[in-house]
């Protein structure tokens, strides 16, 4: 594996405790030399600031908007366009997303898929993807 990449609507929009645990997972991927990005079917505009502040802060290197793109999760094409502008290939990506489809679509596409609905359960299973060693 090569890079992380995280939906942000309910996913990384959670309560502020999970925002922060967050914010130390994907320091420690990047610290460890992960590639990350934030992949939302989000309109774009003004109103997905919240979004690329994670971006801004240095948590992600880069954000993908379906809005901004033309194309939503779970369409192939929509990874591909992530895992590029990470630098990687499709093979090399985790998608967390909180939805099933999504998961399918990504793991239809080639990436490894974990599905979010807590952050406690997903986290075993990203860490060791990762090889990450810490507390969250």
């Amino acid at each position: 594996m090569r890079a992380l990449i995280v939906d942000y609507c309910g996913v990384l929009d959670g309560a502020e405790e999970d925002r922060r645990r967050w914010r130390k997972v994907l320091t420690a991927a990047r610290d460890a030399g992960y590639g990350t990005a934030i992949l939302s079917n989000d309109p774009g505009g003004p109103g997905a600031d919240p979004i690329r502040t994670w971006q801004e802060a240095g948590y992600v290197d880069t954000v993908v908007l379906s809005g901004e793109v033309g194309m939503d999760k779970p369409d192939p094409e929509i990874f591909m366009i992530t895992a590029d502008r990470l630098g990687v290939d499709v093979s090399d990506c985790i998608l967390v997303d909180d939805s099933i489809l999504n998961v399918k679509g990504a793991v239809e596409s080639g990436l490894i898929g974990v599905y979010y609905q807590q952050f406690d359960r997903a986290i075993v299973e990203i860490s060791g993807l990762l090889g990450l060693e810490g507390t969250y």
